[in-house]
């Protein structure tokens, strides 16, 4: 009951904020690859960041889609984003992605962990087989961000507060489950359990492996942070029955309140100080549930992806 009303405040009673994109300091030189960049909360930070002359890369599954919001932002803002192909759900597509970027870059200086997958039919699952939520949500973007981490040290010293910067998108659903390592891969108890809960667990676990990363990449002058970007009008519940969409609708916020609270970790002097925290709405420090602070926990959970993206890494 407890995470449930900490949920509900952090929602619905979202702490006040005087930041605005137009805070956001000029990013001429700054590298940065935002995943899911091509609509929702994603195509809003890709926004601001041309705004602000920071070069981008719109990695994204559907060439096509990415191409049509590449070419809908440079008519907005004069600038125009690079597409970078990639499909978190499956581990070579990650491998051949970052490829791809280092080939062309040898600096890398924020990426935001953004694109996600919510609530799909219990039978789909990644190319590996794991389900699907954590698949794309989590192990996904964890193989991408071990093997940008050569350009994400590079980008230290040519960034002006010297640290480059890894923003995960989370959300409020965090709170509801922590982890059943039985339930990562497919199989009969992983069957049992709702899409929502799934979910929640891929949510929690952005949580616990921003805050992870957050240590294990201090000394490399690596941030890290999560983000609940709040309850945001997205394709997300593309999957959810069309009455609840409708019913739902009027108490959500836009892609751009959604997308603050990131821009700001991402880009903002002061996030600096922040590194490891849980970023709530909008743009305040704030607490993710105690799981998440469980140093134990954290441990088993990198070993795990780790141990499971492993032929991806050699």
């Amino acid at each position: 009951m407890t995470q449930l009303v900490t949920l509900a405040k952090q929602q619905f009673l979202p702490h006040k904020t005087d930041f605005t994109v137009s805070q956001i300091p000029d990013l001429t030189g700054r590298v940065v690859i935002v995943t899911g960049g091509n609509t929702g909360i994603g195509k809003e930070t890709v926004k601001a960041l041309l705004d602000h002359n920071a070069k981008v890369y719109m990695a994204s599954r559907s060439k096509a889609r990415a191409e049509e919001a590449i070419q809908e932002l440079k008519e907005q803002t004069g600038k125009e984003a690079l597409l970078l192909e990639l499909d978190l759900s499956s581990l070579e597509s990650v491998r051949q992605a970052a490829q791809t970027f280092l080939s062309k870059e040898s600096e890398l200086h924020i990426l935001y962990n953004n694109a996600g997958v919510m609530l799909p039919p219990a039978d789909k699952v990644t190319v590996e087989g794991y389900d699907l939520q954590y698949g794309t949500n989590v192990l996904g973007h964890f193989l991408f961000q071990e093997l940008l981490l050569p350009a994400l040290a590079a980008g230290v010293s040519s960034s002006p507060d010297k640290h480059t910067r890894i923003v995960t998108t989370s959300s409020g659903a965090a709170h509801l489950f922590a982890v059943d390592f039985d339930t990562l891969k497919d199989g009969v108890k992983r069957r049992k359990l709702s899409s929502v809960h799934l979910y929640a667990q891929s949510k929690f676990l952005n949580a616990v492996v921003a805050r992870e990363a957050a240590q294990r990449y201090a000394d490399k002058g690596i941030l890290s942070l999560s983000v609940d970007p709040g309850s945001i009008r997205t394709e997300l519940y593309r999957y959810q029955p069309r009455v609840l969409q409708c019913l739902t609708s009027p108490f959500l916020f836009s892609p751009a309140q959604g997308a603050l609270s990131q821009l700001w970790a991402g880009t903002m002097p002061g996030a600096v100080e922040h590194n490891g925290e849980y970023i709530i709405p909008w743009v305040h420090a704030g607490r993710c549930r105690e799981e998440a602070y469980d140093l134990t926990l954290g441990e088993r959970v990198w070993n795990t992806l780790l141990e499971q993206t492993k032929d991806f890494r050699a």
